[in-house]
């Protein structure tokens, strides 16, 4: 966890925002009161990058939260280029958590070659 705050505190540039790892870490150290709060102000700002959604849609999906797992998967890929390469990896976890909740293909779904 130090090395995600450092990063934090850091402030540079990266693909994945440093506290989608401090979330999975809270998560793993079984305070998931505080790893929602971190995730919910990634929701809030609005700023996540496709791989900042896609880190977080799996570290929810990981601790049981089915649904808020495909509600960060299906921003994503709503947000995302169709040319940027986190694109196709994106629907296919949002696909997987879908069946994984038992719901039909979609729109969406259909886009997965």
């Amino acid at each position: 966890m130090e090395c995600f705050q450092r990063a934090v505190d850091d402030g540079g540039e990266s693909g994945i925002d440093p506290r989608a790892g401090i979330a999975d870490t809270l998560f793993e150290l079984d305070r998931p009161g505080e790893a929602r709060e971190i995730i919910e102000t990634l929701r809030v700002e609005g700023t996540a990058t496709p791989a900042t959604a896609h880190n977080i849609a799996e570290t929810l999906v990981a601790y049981g939260d089915l649904q808020g797992g495909l509600e960060w998967a299906t921003q994503a890929v709503l947000a995302c280029a169709e040319d940027d390469p986190e694109h196709v990896a994106l629907l296919r976890t949002r696909y997987r958590i879908r069946l994984d909740l038992g719901l039909p293909e979609d729109e969406l779904d259909s886009l997965i070659s």
